[in-house]
């Protein structure tokens, strides 16, 4: 019999549910995720660090635990919540059932809530703190906690502590990809067009990149303020002096346009699924993208030489940058979705022309 467990925002509001996983309490950032499938990669995405997180679809953990799936080594969100848990999972890949799973990584959860109707109020009150627990009552004191709850050190908390080296099987290219707290089908997706890959902590400098001679630099995702890495951004800043060839996902999009003067804001709710509408700006044509992210470029601060490229189909928030001073670009969801959907699969391609034609 699971023990009753609580969900308490910081507004004051109180769900009841039922626990599973690690049996522990948390504080986080409360967002959710409308992606229908892929669970266990929004499980291991480093991009939730410091959250709670929240799945609109219904029912999770019916294709059980597939290490291979992983985006990273292990879970950095803070609480993990669904409407319904499935405790016998069934898929011919399956090593492991989602309890085991998050009990392992000492993060708790609580099924049985109304997610949608949580849902409905983070899209109207905007991401907020909040607790699991395992008492509704609460005093003013630990609520006035709850609010004060920050995420930081984002980026120091899931970057690698060294740098590792991956060759493709037909690698003539050398791409060196700084780690903001990647993913690693990054990674994975180079390999496949005949990258060799160079994977970097995020303290790496300018120069010690550049000393390693690449023919592209790959700026991965990450959690956290962008804002806040201001030595990762004046780093960067450097690195575009020397005009390699540059493609950033998500938190690297946000830094290169931070390195070039831009500023970002942070969003009421985010953008965090793998439904969400992105408009090229050039053809008008509208792509479905994988996001997560809870911040954005804001579109009048990029400087001359910095054009969008993409835009968001719901709210006209930036989603990509092209640069015309040098050969970079970026955009703000995920080319590199796992599992799905795969419609800017053709970014890749166009950094790998673009590394060619530098050469």
């Amino acid at each position: 019999m699971s023990r009753t467990a609580y969900l308490i925002l910081e507004n004051g509001a109180v769900f009841e549910g039922k626990a599973f996983g690690a049996e522990k309490e948390t504080t986080g950032e409360l967002v959710f995720t409308t992606a229908m499938t892929g669970y266990l990669e929004t499980l291991t995405d480093p991009s939730y660090f410091g959250q709670v997180v929240i799945q609109t679809f219904p029912l999770i953990g019916n294709y059980g635990v597939i290490p291979a799936d992983f985006e990273s080594d292990s879970p950095s969100l803070k609480g993990y919540i669904v409407r319904e848990w499935c405790q016998v999972p069934s898929n011919f890949r399956c090593e492991g059932d989602l309890d085991t799973f998050l009990k392992a990584a000492s993060i708790p959860g609580i099924y049985g809530i109304d997610t949608r109707a949580l849902t409905r109020i983070v899209r109207e009150y905007g991401v907020m703190n909040c607790k699991i627990t395992y008492s509704p009552e609460i005093t003013n004191d630990e609520l006035e906690q709850i609010k004060k709850y920050v995420i930081t050190d984002a980026v120091e908390s899931t970057t690698i502590n060294e740098i590792q080296k991956f060759k493709s099987e037909n690698g003539d290219l050398n791409v060196v990809l700084m780690d903001f707290g990647a993913k690693q089908n990054i990674c994975r997706e180079l390999l496949d067009r005949g990258c060799n890959v160079t994977v970097v902590p995020s303290n790496t400098s300018a120069e010690e990149i550049r000393a390693m001679n690449p023919d592209g630099i790959m700026l991965s995702n990450g959690p956290g303020d962008p804002s806040e890495n201001t030595e990762i951004i004046a780093q960067l800043k450097k690195l575009c002096e020397y005009k390699i060839p540059t493609f950033g996902i998500c938190l690297g999009h946000q830094l290169l346009a931070l390195s070039q003067g831009a500023k970002t804001e942070k969003l009421k709710y985010g953008h965090r699924g793998a439904n969400q509408p992105a408009k090229e700006v050039e053809t008008g044509k509208v792509y479905i993208t994988s996001q997560n992210h809870g911040y954005a470029v804001v579109n009048d601060s990029l400087p001359e030489n910095g054009k969008v490229s993409f835009v968001n189909g719901n709210d006209n928030t930036c989603e990509g940058v092209t640069y015309t001073n040098m050969p970079a670009f970026s955009v703000q969801f995920h080319p590199e979705a796992c599992g799905g959907p795969h419609d800017t699969e053709f970014l890749f391609e166009r950094f790998i022309k673009m590394m060619k034609e530098n050469k």
